[in-house]
């Protein structure tokens, strides 16, 4: 009666563990796409709304979910307490909320890259800025796609399967 006990509890734990290290394998397109979306908002709101960058942001950190919520929520605070550039105060806003995000190291980069941009030119040259930047970020989600259908569910099943291998060795 142990055994069988003991062996549920390895299958499940391995099961759950293939199940959440697939999880960042859907969550990236998603949070991409959340992002895209934030920057196209962000696009309309300076270009048409002419809003400055601070009220933007905080717009932004009331419509989109956590954890991008946190990330222009940071980004905002951080430019209304005038602290710091534009540029310093998107790269520590990035640095702060990344570790809750699934993002990889090239959105990063991307996202760093924009945050550059970001307040030095006027309206037009910003609109082409983040127009780049989109493109950039869409060819990333085609990828991360392409790894979620290729990777998400062997990661599942690989789970399950190895909590059954370690099963059988241990028996």
């Amino acid at each position: 009666m142990l055994k069988v006990i003991g062996a549920a509890f390895i299958l499940l734990a391995t099961t759950w563990s293939g199940f959440e290290i697939s999880r960042g394998f859907t969550e990236r397109p998603r949070q991409l796409r959340q992002l895209r979306s934030s920057l196209q908002a962000l696009e309309a709101e300076i270009m048409y709304g002419q809003t400055p960058l601070k009220d933007a942001s905080i717009k932004l950190s009331k419509q989109l979910p956590k954890p991008l919520s946190w990330f222009f929520e940071a980004f905002a605070g951080k430019i209304e307490n005038n602290e710091t550039t534009v540029r310093e105060a998107w790269e520590a806003s990035l640095q702060e909320v990344w570790k809750w995000l699934s993002l990889k190291q090239g959105e990063y980069e991307i996202l760093v890259q924009f945050g550059e941009t970001l307040g030095k030119h006027d309206r037009m040259s910003q609109q082409k800025q983040i127009i780049l930047t989109l493109t950039h970020l869409e060819r990333e989600e085609k990828e991360a796609l392409d790894r979620q259908t290729k990777y998400e569910k062997m990661i599942k099943s690989l789970g399950f399967l190895s909590g059954l291998l370690l099963i059988i060795l241990l028996l």
